[in-house]
């Protein structure tokens, strides 16, 4: 926990594959500088897209090929500043990544009010008689769907150049979370210090020594608490754009307005609220189960992911991704191969933590490239997890990218942590099935507990929190500091029913500690996919005819059509409450064998 390294003392192949997208920063530099050239060429196509099916494909293909460039110059430099937020240069080369991301948004805005000048009709007439077209057909029933929400061609330019400065408060965020904090250090019972940074938190809290957990949770908290006043603003100011963009383009709701997006009805998100609170009492027989397994008086949120059993297992890197392997071998063989040589060939995934890396895990990447991965890898099941998780987005966009168009090759948020908590789940079955040792039993439970607390109680927790927020916004109520640490308080006070020690304001401070938030409704999403997936991963560990070929199917259709409809395509409905009280079942269930396993 003590021995975090500078990033230039960890061997590069333990590094993500920065040279396979550009040979070096300089090179990038030159491509950013091509790519802004290369805008005002796109100049000819604007007010001639009508003019014919020809000209229409051919401004298609010039508007992709610069928006590809533009998305893989964006990767390598936000990936190059997470690995190193420290890293000054890595985050100019951030900051010069937006901008230009900005300008090409600007310069290709007038593509969706031209197509709907068009008219559907004689679009629909064009794909027919130009071949280049016809792969748009999904696309442009999408463009028609939300037609009445894309304004004149000046306003979008004007939104789409507004993406620059309103990435202000995330960034400021950022810069102020992951660089500027510096954590006091935890002091465990002996009396020994250990680092605590984004990285090493995780594993401190998991950790059975409760002086280090309770230390590093106060340190970690109390930290966000001094500057919650910042962090408050910059969240108000983000809830703010997203209700102006929800009024510029004349949506109900914040809601409403983000859903649509996807076309996802607003009941889905209401359904799972539902459920969620109708459930919470399954939650509530968690904490005193593990309350009364840990030996203690009162449970504390730092409690959370202490180890039922004193029994380790060691989990190397390369041993983690063969039993990954091995969990998802019904997927056949070439889904494993692929995944193998990703992790220990060809440098997907940035595996340890070092100094000034970004928190938490994430995947990402564009078509022509290597789906990357940044996480801090600990030798243990969580890390497993983790990884097993973050490789479930890596072969989503794999398969999207090798299956899919470009205008295709993007998947939904939505759809997204179906694949990953898939991943998960599966791992997690074949593990529990070929290692019956009660101490490795109760571990991988624990492992599931955690994911599930994740996903099925902080997540929906979350959002609560952020329906709210958004909803004062909306009422032209104010959102300081002390309101939002009151409310995320009072929710989390009715999740822990009791069986949970509160100290309201560090508890209250946990949405300062979720950078999602700046994504707007992101976070009921982490619960509708883990819903999905164990709806899936149930329907392949029983073998159902087809399961495996219609979860495949979903992982190679991208966005070629509506989630909920590539959902359905994988054998689950997630329109009507069952997948999510399907993996509250499968939650319970853990439950109940964790009571009778440390009995």
């Amino acid at each position: 926990m003590s021995n975090v390294l500078p990033r230039n003392k960890i061997d590069n192949k333990f590094k993500w594959n920065a040279e396979s997208v550009f040979a070096n920063p300089e090179a990038w530099e030159g491509e950013v500088k091509s790519i802004l050239e290369s805008l005002p060429a796109l100049a000819k196509y604007k007010g001639h897209l009508g003019d014919n099916a020809a000209t229409l494909a051919d401004g298609l293909k010039a508007i992709e090929d610069i928006s590809l460039r533009a998305y893989r110059a964006v990767v390598y430099a936000i990936f190059s500043y997470q690995v190193e937020t420290t890293d000054q240069k890595a985050a100019a080369m951030a900051g010069k990544a937006q901008g230009m991301s900005g300008q090409v948004s600007a310069a290709v805005s007038f593509l969706a009010p031209e197509l709907i000048a068009l008219g559907e009709s004689k679009l629909n007439q064009w794909m027919k008689d130009e071949p280049r077209l016809a792969i748009y057909k999904h696309n442009v029933h999408n463009l028609f769907r939300k037609q009445a929400h894309v304004r004149s061609s000046e306003v979008e330019e004007l939104l789409g150049m507004l993406s620059e400065p309103f990435a202000g408060p995330t960034n400021s965020t950022s810069m102020l979370s992951n660089a500027d904090f510096k954590f006091l250090q935890a002091r465990d019972s002996k009396g020994k210090k250990h680092d605590v940074t984004h990285g090493t938190i995780g594993k401190i809290f998991a950790g059975a020594d409760r002086k280090a957990r309770q230390t590093a949770w106060a340190s970690y908290m109390d930290k966000h608490l001094e500057y919650k006043n910042t962090l408050a603003t910059n969240l108000a100011s983000s809830i703010s754009q997203n209700v102006f963009q929800t009024r510029a383009r004349k949506h109900d709701s914040t809601l409403a307005a983000s859903l649509h997006e996807n076309n996802i009805p607003i009941e889905v998100f209401h359904n799972l609220i539902d459920v969620f609170k109708k459930n919470l009492p399954t939650w509530h027989r968690y904490w005193e189960i593990r309350r009364k397994a840990l030996g203690l008086k009162e449970l504390y949120p730092y409690d959370i992911w202490a180890p039922l059993t004193k029994k380790k297992f060691k989990l190397p890197y390369t041993q983690a991704v063969d039993w990954i392997c091995d969990g998802l071998a019904p997927l056949g063989d070439d889904y494993v191969k692929v995944l193998r040589q990703g992790c220990l060939e060809d440098r997907w995934v940035d595996i340890y933590p070092n100094m000034g890396k970004g928190q938490g895990a994430f995947s990402w990447g564009a078509p022509g490239i290597h789906p990357f991965i940044m996480m801090s890898y600990t030798d243990e099941i969580g890390g497993m997890s983790t990884l097993a998780h973050e490789l479930g987005h890596s072969m989503h966009s794999y398969l999207t990218w090798k299956n899919q168009p470009l205008v295709y090759s993007e998947y939904s948020l939505f759809a997204a942590e179906v694949a990953s908590n898939f991943n998960q789940a599966m791992v997690r079955a074949h593990l529990l099935k070929k290692n019956k040792d009660k101490n490795f039993q109760i571990a991988m439970i624990e492992e599931a507990m955690d994911n599930l607390h994740r996903y099925f109680f902080i997540m929906p927790t979350l959002a609560r929190f952020e329906l709210e927020t958004h909803t004062r916004a909306e009422k032209g109520e104010p959102l300081n500091a002390d309101a939002l640490i009151k409310l995320m308080a009072d929710l989390f006070e009715e999740g822990y029913g009791g069986k949970m020690k509160v100290e309201r304001e560090r508890v209250g401070i946990t949405w300062a500690t979720f950078s999602h938030l700046f994504s707007d409704y992101y976070v009921y999403q982490y619960a509708t996919g883990i819903s999905g997936a164990h709806a899936i991963a149930n329907r392949i560990l029983r073998q159902e005819p087809n399961a495996v070929e219609d979860y495949l199917k979903f992982l190679k259709a991208g966005s070629s059509m509506y989630p909920l409809d590539a959902l359905k395509m994988a054998g689950v409905d997630l329109s009507t409450p069952k997948p999510v009280e399907e993996t509250f079942a499968v939650l319970a269930n853990y439950v109940d064998r964790l009571e009778t396993l440390v009995k």
